[in-house]
């Protein structure tokens, strides 16, 4: 029952639910972002209605996960305020700089060219049309790039010291702390699994056309550059967690002690599957490798790193209670992580191989259900990539990293509002579930709406414009009108109304594509 009143864990549940609601639509908008940006890019260069349409598609999945992620981090932005007011007093001077860089550069980068793809078709270039595209994902990536340069300080502070009172951090130096040892690792890391995440996605849509036979060409132009950007970005996550992994291990060792489920200093074995004993302290596995992770870290098979049990008698993790640490939830959330990540490269190879291998995926049915349910890897890889992140550090909430500044770090216990009770925690939670599931069920339904009515091909709308005009002009006067169009070599069109006797009443030049 201690748990129910719980203000500090009631905080960090509150917290947990909000950002992990957030990052269900966060990891859409920037992966989708670079399809959007590639099927854009395709009809600049094709002017086909066909691709016109797959962009248009993509435009309004994009905005409507844009929209709805936004919401939902504001929501986040503001607990920092209400729930944690101990610990934005603390970080205060080191965040404000990278939050502020996010909202005034990456958020307006991202909004205004979106404006453009909303409500510019007609009234740009084509080219200024497909660079805001690019522009869009771009600033989704810089947002994202702000964030997590706040989100690794927490984790390995820099640039950074204790102010005289000893009750705040103080920035001493803006690029030490913004490039701290972790941010390229993780920034890296994080993108590219978004990126999957997008891919996937676009698998899942082309899958589910292919299965109910309809809209085919889009399916299968969508599944061939999800086959392409997944298997892309499938193997770079290779490199990009391995340089995440080799910093927990330099920077962070209880969260590696976590991870592997080190109690007492070892040589730690890489486990596959396995649970933790939290009681009797060790890990119960079918088989393990023994040193594997040791020759991960450091290529070599008999590097012994130091256990829970060492780590908390030293005076920089001497706040740390073993027993009170979640080690079987990181564990787990590593592992099944690390297991995700297999599933993820084997539809990957599966997809490219038998999409562009003569298209036999089109009447492959089990790989198009297997497309349809694919985004389920990169979900749970994500969710349970930030649980291993977040938790792993605990219970700081501002890590005492290796590297850190001296007397820089901040338990999450002392980070909480003192002045917000349990019951005003419950109410809250309890407010946030309901309006969060019926914002879900909202946008569910408009996204599947979209799929539902899917990409619809619709003649050049400047073209079909100037035809009409055209039209009206002969018809007003008194004359039998044909509409003729004619382009030449460079792609000009003229359009030409002309009487019975061929006499011409109006012609229009109009550019092509435009």
């Amino acid at each position: 029952m201690e748990a129910f009143a719980d203000v500090a864990l009631l905080s960090r549940v509150q917290f947990a639910l909000t950002v992990a609601y957030h990052f269900l639509f966060v990891p859409l908008s920037i992966g989708l972002g670079l399809i959007l940006a590639i099927n854009e890019t395709r009809y600049y260069r094709s002017r086909k209605p066909e691709d016109a349409a797959a962009t248009k598609f993509w435009v309004k999945i994009f905005t409507a996960t844009f929209a709805i992620g936004v919401a939902t981090g504001i929501t986040m932005e503001f607990s920092f305020g209400t729930n944690w007011a101990n610990y934005s007093r603390f970080v205060g001077d080191i965040f404000g700089a990278p939050l502020a860089a996010e909202a005034l550069f990456a958020f307006f980068l991202e909004s205004v060219f979106l404006g453009v793809l909303l409500f510019g078709r007609d009234r740009v270039s084509p080219k200024f049309y497909m660079v805001s595209s690019w522009l869009v994902w771009a600033g989704s990536c810089l947002s994202a790039l702000w964030i997590l340069i706040a989100n690794s300080w927490m984790q390995t502070p820099a640039g950074g010291e204790l102010n005289a009172e000893g009750t705040e951090a103080v920035i001493t130096d803006f690029f030490a702390a913004a490039f701290n040892p972790s941010i390229f690792a993780r920034y890296t890391h994080t993108v590219d699994a978004l990126l999957i995440m997008g891919a996937f996605v676009a698998m899942a849509v082309a899958g589910w056309y292919l299965l109910k036979n309809r809209n085919t060409d889009f399916a299968m132009k969508t599944m061939r550059i999800a086959a392409v950007v997944g298997i892309v970005t499938s193997c770079a996550m290779i490199v990009f967690a391995h340089a995440s992994a080799v910093v927990v291990w330099e920077e962070q060792p209880t969260k590696l002690a976590m991870m592997e489920g080190m109690y007492d200093s070892e040589v730690p074995p890489l486990y596959a599957v396995g649970i933790v004993d939290e009681q009797g302290q060790e890990v119960i596995a079918p088989f393990a490798i023994p040193g594997g992770t040791s020759f991960l870290a450091t290529g070599n098979f008999d590097t012994e790193y130091p256990g829970l049990n060492e780590l908390a008698q030293t005076e920089e993790y001497g706040d740390m209670v073993v027993e009170d640490m979640p080690v079987g939830l990181v564990f787990q959330s590593y592992h099944l992580m690390v297991a995700m990540y297999g599933l993820i490269m084997l539809t990957s190879i599966l997809v490219l191989v038998f999409t562009f291998k003569g298209g036999r995926i089109a009447k492959m049915r089990w790989l198009q259900r297997a497309a349809l349910i694919s985004p389920v890897w990169p979900f749970i890889a994500i969710q349970t990539g930030w649980i291993t992140a977040e938790v792993g550090r605990q219970p700081w909430v501002v890590y005492p990293s290796v590297t850190g500044p001296e007397g820089v770090s901040l338990l999450t216990d002392e980070g909480i509002s003192m002045s917000v009770s349990a019951p005003e925690l419950w109410l809250t939670l309890g407010l946030f579930v309901l309006v969060y599931a019926v914002l879900l069920i909202g946008w569910a339904r408009v996204i599947g709406r979209f799929i539902k009515e899917g990409p619809v091909v619709e003649g050049d709308t400047a073209l079909d414009r100037q035809l009409g005009d055209a039209a009206d002009a002969g018809a007003g006067a008194g004359a039998q009108a044909v509409v003729a169009v004619a382009a030449d070599g460079e792609g000009d069109v003229a359009v030409v109304v002309t009487e019975a006797d061929d006499a011409p009443v109006e012609a229009a030049p109009a550019k092509g594509g435009e």
